[in-house]
């Protein structure tokens, strides 16, 4: 099986290099040709050390830490929404977009768990995850549209909406293309965002829900965000407040900083992950392979990562709060927070008051915002707890396990 996931994962990389290659390209022949001879340079001859196949080839390595087979696949999308006179909004380009797609072998029968990543992140970050999982589940994890090794169009969103629909109705199309339908649906932090947006405009296709450290829920009206007024009347927060409005992305420093880029973000993922953990620590090849991993999906060009100030005001605030739609909610709910996350499950809490469908929160201990990375041991049992009545029917009942509390 090793052979087979090695030959499928090569013959991907050379598929996806040549598409992205050519999504990336400019309008015009001269930009393209400019773009062609750049992908060529060796990279230490590159401002940017990075490029597609630097960022398939950090995937697999990632994934040789994980033990249970699977097949990567780049699921077409289309050129746009169906039936839209945009082009996933406003591309210039009308070729197809793909989805990288990551499907791990399970048992017949086994309920479809779709994992999605939250910002920054894609879907190699569960790396610690998909083994334990996939002895339950038949797990399939994404890279959203403008994300790790999916296509990066370019991003023209003006609004709030228009930045929505970029995610939902690409993963929609995602899931036409694959014939899904009735599987739990996570998703981490602006991930757990999405995923619920898309579960209120296509309930019928979601069976269970599972946030994850959710983003989204409270707004600047809320009476915690005094702090955040105060702090902009400082100079300080006047600049961090014009650099938000302006779109100015963790990922430019990355890339701005040319070769000294993959130091920084191995600087980040050794304090995040080793000395600041809140609980297991990467080990050193874990620590190296997520780091590589990291930077090339960081660095690679800027998609996704612009609807940061569409989806968000400053502070991570949601612009269209999700506490605004829970009596709309049609879907049964888990949230899962760690201990030490900075997003606050109080917001989950206001939610649950308004829902109509049922909603448990799990709080898992020894974890911060990355709870399935910092504790995937507790990380598994609270997903194992959550679906427990699709993958053990006769223990619907079954008691909290040790050390997980519910809020």
């Amino acid at each position: 099986m090793n052979l087979f996931r090695s030959r499928v994962s090569s013959s991907i990389v050379s598929t996806m290099g040549e598409e992205q290659g050519s999504s990336a390209s400019a309008s015009t022949a001269t930009s393209s040709s400019r773009a062609k001879t750049r992908s060529t340079w060796p990279s230490i001859l590159r401002w940017i050390p990075t490029s597609t196949d630097h960022v398939i080839g950090a995937e697999k390595r990632l994934f040789s830490l994980v033990k249970t087979p699977y097949v990567v696949e780049q699921v077409n999308i289309g050129s746009g929404p169906p039936g839209s006179k945009t082009r996933w909004f406003r591309s210039k380009s009308d070729e197809p977009r793909f989805i990288n797609t990551v499907t791990f072998q399970s048992k017949e029968d086994s309920p479809t768990l779709v994992m999605v990543h939250g910002y920054g992140a894609s879907q190699g970050f569960f790396f610690r995850n998909f083994d334990a999982l996939a002895s339950r589940f038949k797990i399939i994890a994404i890279d959203q549209l403008g994300w790790g090794g999916s296509s990066r169009p370019d991003f023209t969103c003006k609004s709030t909406e228009e930045t929505e629909a970029w995610f939902i109705d690409s993963f929609e199309e995602w899931r036409k293309a694959k014939n899904l339908s009735n599987f739990i649906l996570l998703g981490h932090s602006f991930g757990g965002y999405v995923a619920a947006k898309y579960a209120l405009k296509h309930p019928e296709h979601v069976k269970q829900l599972i946030l994850v450290g959710s983003a989204g829920f409270s707004s600047e009206s809320d009476s915690k965000s005094e702090w955040l007024a105060q702090f902009r009347a400082t100079w300080k927060g006047a600049i961090l407040n014009h650099l938000w409005e302006s779109n100015f992305t963790p990922q430019k420093v990355v890339r701005g900083l040319g070769p000294w880029g993959p130091g920084l973000v191995r600087r980040y993922t050794t304090a995040r992950f080793g000395a600041y953990s809140t609980g297991v620590v990467l080990a050193e090849e874990e620590s190296k392979l997520l780091t590589d991993y990291v930077y090339h999906t960081l660095a690679a060009k800027a998609s996704g990562e612009l609807c940061l100030k569409f989806i968000f005001s400053f502070g991570a605030y949601a612009r269209k709060p999700l506490l605004q739609s829970a009596s709309e909610w049609k879907v049964p709910t888990t949230f899962i927070y760690g201990f030490e996350d900075w997003m606050s499950y109080e917001g989950a809490q206001q939610a649950r008051q308004h829902m109509k469908v049922p909603c448990e929160i799990i709080r898992v201990p020894q974890g911060g915002h990355f709870v399935f990375i910092d504790n995937p041991t507790a990380f598994h049992s609270a997903v194992f707890y959550a679906c427990r009545m699709y993958i053990s029917p006769n223990l619907e009942t079954e008691h909290l396990p040790e050390g997980l509390t519910l809020a």
